[in-house]
């Protein structure tokens, strides 16, 4: 199944609906940030999160729950390659290089990043 990116009011939508695991709109408004959306905003981004495919719902009487159809990690990964496709030429090591460069790394974090490359090396 093809993803199709999200917008950050989507995305935050898809967290809240990852957490939960399924809900109402009722719910997920709930959960969201002040100031708080109109109920109908949430209700117009949830039908444009169907179309995409990302979320499905069952129906109680004239009242839907909704739920998200593909899993975090596979959005997460999506939008890595989408990054990596976008802005660093489809290079691991460019999209690394970047943020060794632009993020203060501290030597643990170098020391990490290392002991992760060569525990991960022989997976691929």
């Amino acid at each position: 199944m093809e993803i199709r990116s999200l917008t950050r009011a989507e995305t935050e939508i898809m967290k809240i609906l990852w957490k939960l695991e399924k809900a109402f709109i009722k719910d997920i408004l709930a959960l969201m940030p002040d100031p708080k959306p109109a109920y109908n905003t949430v209700a117009t981004f949830i039908r444009i999160l169907e179309k995409k495919k990302v979320i499905d719902h069952i129906t109680y009487g004239n009242t839907h729950q909704y739920f998200p159809v593909i899993t975090e990690e596979a959005f997460k990964r999506h939008e890595i390659q989408q990054l990596m496709a976008n802005y660093f030429d489809n290079s691991a090591a460019n999209l690394v290089s970047f943020f060794v460069n632009e993020n203060n790394m501290k030597e643990k974090d170098f020391e990490e990043l290392s002991d992760f490359i060569k525990k991960n090396k022989d997976k691929h």
